[in-house]
C-alpha cells in the first residue's frame, strides 16, 4: 500500500512535532491532470466540500428563481455556517417564503459553532433548532427544490423523508453529483452524512474535475453550467454566509472574490474552484484534520495557483505558514505546508 506524502507539518520550536499526510489533485475541466500528490484514485466521502454540486439543481430547476432566492440565500445553500444570527435569519426567511418553518428541515439541530453564541443562547434559556445546524441553508435549498417538484401536491407531505436516497429531491441531487463528477454514484461507497443525506465515495481526481467544471461550465449541461456560475457569483458577493466570523472560507473569499471558490468538508476534505485558471482542487487529509491541516494545504494551493499581488500573497501565507502561540501569547512553533507540497505546487 502506498503511503501518502506529508502535506502539513506542526513544528514546536525548531523540531518537527507532528505531520499530516494526505493527497491532493488539481485538474482541468476536460479531465486533464495538472498536479497530483498521493493516492487520488481512492474514493473519499466529499462531505460538505461538495455542497456547491448539491446546490446545482436548486438553481437549474428554476426553484431559486420561482422563490426569489438572492445572493445571500444561494450562498447559504452552499454553506457550512457558524449558526450566527444572519445565517439563522436567512434560512428561516427562505422557509417563511415557502409558507413553512424549521420543523420541515431534516438536518437535525446542534449548537452554533462559536462558543460566544452558545453562551448567549444559554443565558437566554434558548436551545438550538435545525436553523442553527451548519447545513440549514443547504437543507432550505432542498426544501425549495422539493416544493418545486411537488407541483400541486401538498408540499409538507411531499417533502417528508427528503433526505432518503430514493426521494425525488435526493435523486436530483445525486444526479447532479454524478453528472458533474463523472463518477457512477450507483457503484460508489455510500454512507450517511452528518446532516442525514447520503454521502458518496468519489476519488479526488473526479472531485477536482467537478470543481474545474464549476469554475468554467465546461463539461456541464447548459442548465448546470448556468447554475454553477450563479452560485459562484452569489458566494463571491456574500462570502460571510458560507462560513461566518473567522472562518477560512469566508476570509479567503472576502479577500479574493470570484477568483476563488473554496469549501471545507468534514474529515479533512477540501475542494476549490479557480475560475481564472479553469482549475479544480481537491484535498483529503488522511487523519481527517481540518483546521490544522486541510486549511493549511488549501491555502498553499491557492497561494501557488492563483495570481496574487504582494499583499494577497502575504495574506494567504498567513494561513499556509501559521505562527502558533500558547495561552500566554508566547510563540511556540509553526503550522506550515510541507516542503514537498510547496515544491510540487511551484511552477503551476
Amino acid at each position: 500500500m502506498n503511503v501518502n506524502p506529508v502535506l502539513v507539518e506542526a513544528w514546536r520550536g525548531d523540531a518537527l512535532e507532528s505531520a499530516h499526510r494526505g493527497a491532493l489533485a488539481v485538474f482541468d475541466a476536460d479531465g486533464g491532470c495538472v498536479l497530483s500528490l498521493g493516492d487520488i484514485e481512492r474514493p473519499v466521502f466529499g462531505r460538505s466540500a461538495v455542497k456547491v454540486l448539491q446546490a446545482l439543481p436548486l438553481v437549474a430547476s428554476g426553484a431559486a428563481d420561482r422563490y426569489g432566492l438572492g445572493d445571500e440565500e444561494l450562498a447559504l445553500a452552499c454553506a457550512s455556517h457558524n449558526g450566527e444570527e444572519r445565517h439563522v435569519a436567512a434560512a428561516a426567511g427562505v422557509l417563511a417564503r415557502l409558507g413553512l418553518d424549521a420543523s420541515v428541515l431534516e438536518c437535525g439541530a446542534h449548537w452554533p459553532y462559536r462558543e460566544a453564541l452558545q453562551r448567549q443562547m444559554a443565558q437566554r434559556g434558548e436551545t438550538p433548532t435545525a436553523l442553527h445546524n451548519n447545513c440549514s441553508g443547504k437543507h432550505a435549498g432542498f426544501v425549495c427544490l422539493g416544493c418545486m417538484l411537488a407541483g400541486e401536491r401538498d408540499a409538507r407531505s411531499f417533502l417528508r423523508g427528503y433526505v432518503q436516497a430514493d426521494h425525488a429531491v435526493m435523486r436530483e441531487v445525486s444526479h447532479a453529483l454524478q453528472a458533474s463528477t463523472g463518477w457512477d454514484i450507483a457503484q460508489a461507497p455510500r454512507g450517511i452524512d452528518g446532516c442525514s443525506i447520503p454521502t458518496y465515495g468519489i476519488p479526488l481526481r473526479h472531485l477536482a474535475g467537478a470543481l474545474a467544471r464549476v469554475a468554467t461550465g465546461i463539461g456541464l449541461s447548459p442548465e448546470h453550467a448556468r447554475a454553477a456560475a450563479r452560485l459562484r457569483k452569489a458566494v463571491a458577493r456574500a462570502p460571510f454566509m458560507v462560513g461566518g466570523t473567522d472562518r477560512f472560507d469566508t476570509r479567503v473569499m472576502q479577500r479574493l472574490g470570484e477568483r476563488v471558490f473554496c469549501k471545507v468538508g468534514a474529515e479533512g476534505v477540501y475542494c476549490a474552484a479557480l475560475p481564472e485558471r479553469g482549475l479544480g482542487v481537491a484535498i483529503k487529509i488522511d487523519d481527517g484534520n481540518n483546521a490544522r491541516a486541510a486549511e493549511v494545504a488549501m491555502a498553499a494551493a491557492i497561494e501557488a495557483l492563483v495570481a496574487l499581488d504582494d499583499a494577497e500573497a502575504t495574506f494567504m501565507r498567513g494561513f499556509s505558514d501559521l505562527a502558533l502561540h500558547n495561552w500566554n501569547g508566547m510563540p511556540v512553533g509553526r503550522l506550515r505546508a510541507s516542503a514537498p507540497l510547496r515544491e510540487a505546487l511551484a511552477g503551476h
